[in-house]
């Protein structure tokens, strides 16, 4: 799978987005065939050619070794990238969670094989385990493990659970009144550790301990202006960082969607209503979720809707309230993936998404201009968001997303 005419410039030839209504994807055995005209079915296709596109400019083996493969960083790549010096720990645990919605959106073995060799490839090249000195880096990959835990025969990832899970919990700190923090020995204390951290533990069956997260961030991070919840804030001196970050209300949402489910208490139905209503107000533009970046940034809107589209199709209740959160969280799903697919590129047949789903993709020149490191640790953008990774997994994520809402009949 290595080099190839996807990491070469010469060869990207593109046009506008053709109609892609003739593209029928592959039923696997026992698969409902579904009218062609049906939006599944029509969001199934895409979801196709853009878990297409990721395998074919972006999978790559993990130092030329057989049986492995993660997420090359940057198309087309540079050669630290091809030959992973680079590594975002955290970037490859979404890959992992796309490749578990593909594979449980329309199984075969080869979809099945691809998620235990990502597996297998993650815990490879992260040398030292499956943890890291990051509790957010950590909580996606307890997310994505756990999903694929459940798919027949992923022996690794159910092993590797136990070691994050336990991470996981110990980290809570409740001598300065709860909280995890974002690293080890970090007196910054954020939605994006706490957040997939609760929806990890929840998913683990430690619900208090998930349901503790999720009152220490509506008590702590809550804007009262807006709804919105903030990054983080530093303890135990009480200083707030106040960025507004998409994925942090994706987080919020899915977790308080977990519990709502698995509890009796109500107060998750209030918090999914009302963070619904300021994500609708504040960070979507006739639905579609507006802006976007590359970096770590161009996972954070794939993020908002993938659990968004859990609210979709988990809320319990059919009180007017829960239904109409429903109907909206599917909305702006499906609108977003509306947008995002009519201004992504074709390159040489397969999508290209844009780092913001309202303006038209553009075409990464060359391998020139690639992301770095901030001196918060944290990924830059590439010159053209477009060739990060992170970019086009947030793509893929919202195809799958729009998928799900439309086969739940919303």
């Amino acid at each position: 799978m290595s080099g190839g005419k996807a990491d070469s410039p010469g060869n990207m030839g593109f046009m506008t987005p053709p109609s892609d209504d003739l593209d029928v994807p592959r039923r696997s055995a026992g698969q409902q065939r579904r009218p062609l005209g049906d939006p599944a079915t029509r969001w199934s296709q895409r979801a196709d050619r853009a878990e297409a596109a990721i395998v074919s400019r972006h999978l790559r083996p993990v130092w030329l070794l057989p049986r492995t493969a993660l997420g090359v960083v940057g198309w087309p790549s540079i050669r630290r990238e091809r030959f992973f010096l680079t590594w975002h720990y955290w970037w490859q645990a979404h890959l992992i969670d796309c490749a578990v919605d593909a594979a449980n959106r329309a199984p075969t073995i080869e979809r099945r094989k691809r998620v235990a060799t990502l597996v297998r490839s993650h815990r490879l090249r992260n040398i030292s385990g499956w943890t890291n000195r990051y509790y957010d880096d950590m909580a996606w990959l307890a997310i994505a493990l756990e999903r694929a835990a459940r798919i027949h025969d992923n022996k690794k990832a159910v092993g590797a659970l136990g070691p994050l899970e336990q991470k996981l919990y110990t980290a809570w700190n409740p001598a300065i009144g709860g909280g995890v923090p974002w690293r080890v020995g970090a007196d910054f204390y954020n939605a994006p550790a706490n957040g997939p951290a609760g929806i990890a533990l929840a998913r683990l069956g430690r619900y208090e301990r998930a349901a503790e997260m999720a009152a220490w961030i509506d008590e702590t991070l809550r804007d009262p202006e807006t709804g919105l919840i903030l990054d983080g804030i530093h303890l135990p001196s009480g200083e707030l960082e106040r960025p507004i970050y998409s994925y942090c209300q994706g987080v919020v949402l899915g977790l308080e969607t977990e519990l709502a489910v698995h509890t009796s208490d109500s107060a998750h139905l209030d918090r999914v209503h009302r963070l619904l209503d300021a994500v609708e107000d504040h960070l979507t533009i006739e639905g579609v979720v507006r802006g976007g970046s590359g970096g770590d940034g161009g996972l954070f809107n794939g993020i908002l809707i993938r659990y968004l589209a859990l609210v979709a199709v988990m809320l319990p209740g059919n009180e007017h309230e829960q239904l109409a959160d429903r109907r909206t969280a599917a909305r702006i799903v499906k609108e977003s993936a509306a947008a995002a697919w009519e201004n992504r590129l074709d390159v040489e047949g397969e999508p290209l998404f844009g780092h913001d789903w309202t303006v038209s993709a553009q075409l990464p020149s060359g391998s020139g201009g690639a992301g770095g490191l901030t001196s918060n640790d944290a990924v830059s953008s590439s010159r053209v968001p477009e060739r990060d990774l992170s970019v086009q997994l947030s793509g893929w994520m919202l195809m799958e997303a729009a998928h799900m809402v439309t086969a739940a009949g919303l």
